[in-house]
């Protein structure tokens, strides 16, 4: 692959490049195509207790001993490399993931964001005094777990290490790092820079293999301290409970099923472009897409028109060509999706997309698909589908909306459009969610943003200052001097 500057064959070991201790590779797939494009290492459980070695011995090491100024140093100057290879990065990922070039290029600068905020946070992590008994004084600490794991997924890469593995390293943890088969291009890339940068040997390991081999043995490791896992309700279920057997804390952001709730007095000419670029961005691949639209009656047929014509004008293509949407990350994805699509009725779909002229055969395209008229309790209005798929429910008033809302076992994101300022703080409390926008979706939000869900979202906080206190473990201190 043209833009590799590096070996994508070997894992990172202890400041060390090398291939994987079976010598085995798997192959990396172009989704716009289908054709392969590069090898990876295939990490074993014996590559996953090389790294969380390497990673205690970096604890114990140049990295134990980095004062937090040191460490936000390193973490600037990581970002700044992110920026100077921006482009070459974007690139590297749009192939990799089949995301459109335009949102590869968000995500570089993203990473980049990451560790500027991170590398100026390292050093405004305090603890507090605390007022107890006479002749005592009480302090508490806030201390890096020690080595963290990081199981990364494929459809944000460069995002999700630069809010995970940035904020653990910020904190003075040591990184283990296990990016999803699928998309493993840019997690390398991002550590030979952070070697670049000056990061100590062992502070970042990174070892690309399968879940049920690599991802599992790094899940039920005993000499990781914390785990943090982005994926799938099912994987993140397995993560949590091999973690449990050694008491290891896990902070889990899994799957979603996010509404917008439109009132008859939003303003659809702002509401209408978030309403449908949250459900289809990086071809709806999003824990975070707003899946669900529910309108209030009086505006439903206007919104139901206004969506249907945007979606006649989405185009699917190659991720370089840069249309507003690409493939899905897989022949698999592309089945999973196409398969929900097969339980709609033809009179339930609303409005499709296109396929661009000259699209690849191989390639793993779904054209976006809006749906109406289907219950709320259906699976295609309840169950996350990942990929390009948006329904409309209507509602009648606001204990309406929120029953629909709240209706699934998820409870990532949710977005109210009204101009009704007392019903818009009024819903913010009672949408079940870890995020709730109003008048705008961030799907996520910036970096300065805590974010995760409930439920079956999961648990645990990632970006801004939450994600440093979730990579930390508070220590009490109580000195009796009377």
């Amino acid at each position: 692959m043209q833009d590799l500057w590096f070996d994508p064959a070997e894992l990172l070991i202890g400041g060390n490049w090398q291939p994987a201790s079976g010598a085995a590779r798997l192959p990396v797939e172009d989704p716009s195509t289908g054709q392969g494009i590069a090898e990876i290492a295939r990490g074993t459980a014996a590559d996953i207790d090389a790294a969380v070695d390497a990673a205690e011995a970096a604890r114990a090491g140049d990295w134990g001993r980095a004062t937090a100024a040191e460490r936000g140093r390193i973490l600037t100057r990581i970002g700044q490399l992110v920026l100077e290879r921006a482009e070459v990065l974007a690139r590297i990922e749009a192939r990799d993931v089949g995301k459109p070039l335009a949102q590869a290029r968000a995500d570089a600068l993203a990473l980049a964001r990451y560790m500027e905020f991170y590398g100026g946070a390292a050093d405004k992590v305090m603890g507090e005094t605390i007022p107890y008994l006479d002749g005592y004084t009480v302090y508490t600490l806030r201390e890096p777990h020690g080595v963290t794991g990081h199981i990364v997924p494929w459809n944000y890469p460069m995002q999700i290490i630069g809010r995970s593995v940035g904020a653990a390293l910020a904190m003075g943890n040591a990184c283990v790092l296990k990016p999803a088969e699928e998309a493993c291009l840019t997690a390398l890339a991002f550590a030979r820079l952070a070697e670049e940068a000056g990061l100590p040997a062992g502070a970042l390991n990174v070892v690309p293999g399968l879940g049920e081999e690599a991802g599992a043995a790094l899940s039920a490791h005993p000499g990781v301290h914390h785990l943090s896992f982005t994926g799938s309700v099912g994987v993140g279920e397995m993560v949590q409970a091999a973690a449990a057997r050694n008491v290891v804390p896990v902070t889990l952001e899994l799957g979603g099923k996010s509404p917008q709730l439109v009132f008859d007095d939003a303003d659809l000419d702002a509401a209408l472009p978030f309403l449908v670029n949250a459900g289809i961005q990086n071809a709806g691949q999003t824990c975070s897409a707003a899946s669900r639209i529910l309108v209030q009656r009086g505006v439903y047929d206007q919104v139901l028109a206004r969506m249907a014509k945007a979606y006649r004008g989405l185009r699917v293509g190659p991720a370089l060509d840069d249309l507003q949407l690409g493939p899905l990350i897989s022949a698999r994805q592309k089945e999973i999706v196409s398969g929900f699509l097969d339980m709609a009725a033809p009179d339930q779909i609303a409005a499709q997309g296109s396929l661009a002229d000259d699209t690849p055969d191989g390639g793993h395209y779904v054209t976006p698909t809006l749906l109406a008229g289907l219950s709320p309790d259906h699976p295609l209005t309840r169950d996350e589908i990942f990929g390009p798929v948006q329904t409309l429910i209507p509602f009648d008033d606001e204990d309406h909306a929120v029953a629909i809302a709240n209706g699934t076992e998820y409870g990532l994101v949710a977005a109210v459009w009204s101009q009704n300022g007392a019903r818009q703080m009024r819903l913010a409390k009672r949408l079940r969610a870890g995020q709730v926008f109003i008048n705008n979706y961030g799907a996520g939000g910036g970096v300065e943003l805590p974010f995760g869900g409930v439920g079956k979202s999961g648990h645990g906080r990632e970006k801004g200052f939450e994600a440093l206190y979730g990579f930390s473990t508070l220590k009490t201190v109580a000195a009796r001097h009377g």
